[in-house]
């Protein structure tokens, strides 16, 4: 390694922290120096500028690069881009709100430079010496009912799974990126589940801060990818977890079809016929809403026109779902004389797997 050589780069997914975009800079600046780093701002487009306020600075310190995605979503899948953007040979992921303490990066290096048995040098909240800050009761169970799942799937003496302040090998991660789910927002418990083999790691002490700038991201839906990426890591492999989820809006669309047509048909006294269209179209449009909200948060549709225009096809593709659903139940059981309730499954089944790939495939482009 010459004197000039690049040793670490700090990949920083954002969303919304223009105001912390120079805080962070500054304190990384200190915290690292007379060490050779870079700085990668992943930023999901921010409505608030948070890709323009790196790029400013970035013009006078060739130490700060920016990722900006457009129509991508994701903590996840945002640090697994920046950490194949660099040619450092150390890769750290801390997040965009200095929550995480900086000062400890120094350290993570350390320890990885001194063991090269030690593939990951984690901040920990659980160790001695760490703490969770200025947390109330509430989000501290949480947080330690999540961390015993956790350790439960990744079978691993490991404190803080749920750490997102990590240090690790670059040429190690980029040879686990292509088994990662990318899903949810806890990436280093894709990483170690993900990995063929066991990663050995070393654990530092840090103290979580109090947030400074701007609004916390934690909500219902990131507690729910959380459980949806546990679900991957143990299941995904024999049922994919973006079927299992479209299957089950599925389901609560059954719900809400045979809720409308009760209302149109029974209640407000519509024809039986006139009733079921309406409720097949508040159905697909429930279904289509939720699966662009969860199923597809990552390339969920915005905006008036690219809305509707999912929703049109949506219909459409689950229109044709329908007929296949009834062709191949009424197949069973009027040609194979095949028993009432396995000719429905079976139909139901066939439209579930259309729906979902066309629907993949042309409403939300994902394959």
């Amino acid at each position: 390694m010459t004197a000039t050589a690049l040793e670490l780069a700090v990949v920083v997914p954002t969303f919304n922290e223009s105001r912390n975009v120079p805080v962070m800079v500054a304190a990384m600046d200190k915290a690292l120096a007379g060490r050779r780093w870079e700085v990668i701002f992943v930023d999901d487009d921010s409505p608030d500028g948070t890709a323009d306020a790196a790029r400013a600075i970035g013009r006078t310190d060739p130490r700060v690069r920016v990722v900006q995605r457009i129509g991508r979503r994701g903590l996840s899948s945002a640090t697994i881009e920046g950490m194949c953007a660099t040619a450092a040979p150390f890769v750290a992921v801390i997040d965009g709100d200095m929550q995480h303490d900086e000062t400890l990066l120094p350290k993570m290096l350390d320890a990885l430079l001194a063991d090269d048995s030690v593939d990951v040098a984690i901040g920990s909240r659980f160790v001695e010496g760490g703490g969770t800050g200025e947390w109330d009761r509430d989000r501290v169970a949480k947080s330690e009912l999540a961390t015993r799942i956790s350790r439960k799937v990744l079978k691993a003496d490991l404190s803080d799974p749920m750490s997102g302040f990590f240090m690790i090998r670059a040429d190690l991660v980029r040879t686990i990126v292509p088994h990662l789910s990318a899903i949810g927002f806890k990436i280093l418990l894709d990483i170690l589940t993900a990995s063929p083999k066991p990663l050995k790691f070393v654990e530092l002490p840090y103290v979580f801060r109090t947030r400074q700038i701007g609004e916390s991201k934690l909500d219902h839906v990131v507690a729910m990818e959380f459980l949806i990426a546990l679900y991957d890591r143990m299941f995904g492999r024999v049922v994919p977890v973006r079927f299992v989820m479209f299957s089950a809006i599925g389901a609560l669309g059954a719900g809400v079809h045979f809720a409308a047509l009760w209302l149109f048909f029974r209640l407000f006294g519509y024809s039986f016929l006139t009733g079921t269209i309406v409720a097949t179209l508040i159905a697909m449009t429930f279904n289509f809403f939720l699966n662009n909200a969860l199923t597809y948060r990552d390339a969920r549709l915005k905006g008036f026109r690219a809305l509707l225009d999912g929703w049109v096809g949506f219909c459409i593709v689950c229109s044709v779902g329908a007929v296949a659903n009834i062709g191949v139940a009424a197949f069973l059981h009027d040609v194979q004389q095949a028993q009432w309730a396995p000719s429905a499954l079976a139909g139901i089944a066939v439209a579930a797997v259309w729906n979902f790939a066309l629907s993949s495939r042309f409403v939300w482009g994902r394959y």
